[in-house]
């Protein structure tokens, strides 16, 4: 099993959401994050008074997805987060050695 942590532009978690149900996940964890790549923050002009930006909003994504499923789901993300411009954010995939359901005690791929 593995998990694909995805680093994503907000207005887009609605595309990758859909492109990922198309392709049979079935349980996303969303967090709002804040952060900066290379772009290193932005400048921004306010009531004339000019600020750095210096930490950018972004969503995570979390996925737990069979070995069988990485394809397709990292390829449904690039797909849906693609804007082609600087920000786009970065995916990122673990190995996820064991997973258990709380309430019927499954484990591994059962649990997903």
């Amino acid at each position: 099993m593995k998990r694909i942590t995805a680093i994503i532009k907000p207005f887009k978690l609605d595309a990758v959401r859909e492109e990922l149900a198309t392709v049979g996940v079935a349980g996303i964890t969303v967090t709002e994050v804040k952060g900066f790549g290379r772009q290193k923050g932005h400048t921004e002009l306010y009531r004339g008074a000019e600020y750095v930006i210096d930490f950018i909003p972004k969503v995570k994504l979390e996925v737990v997805v069979a070995d069988s499923m990485l394809d397709a789901c990292v390829e449904g993300v690039i797909r849906a987060a693609n804007t082609g411009k600087i920000g786009d954010g970065k995916i990122f995939i673990d190995n996820v050695e064991r997973v258990i359901r709380i309430r019927t005690q499954e484990e591994d791929e059962q649990a997903l």
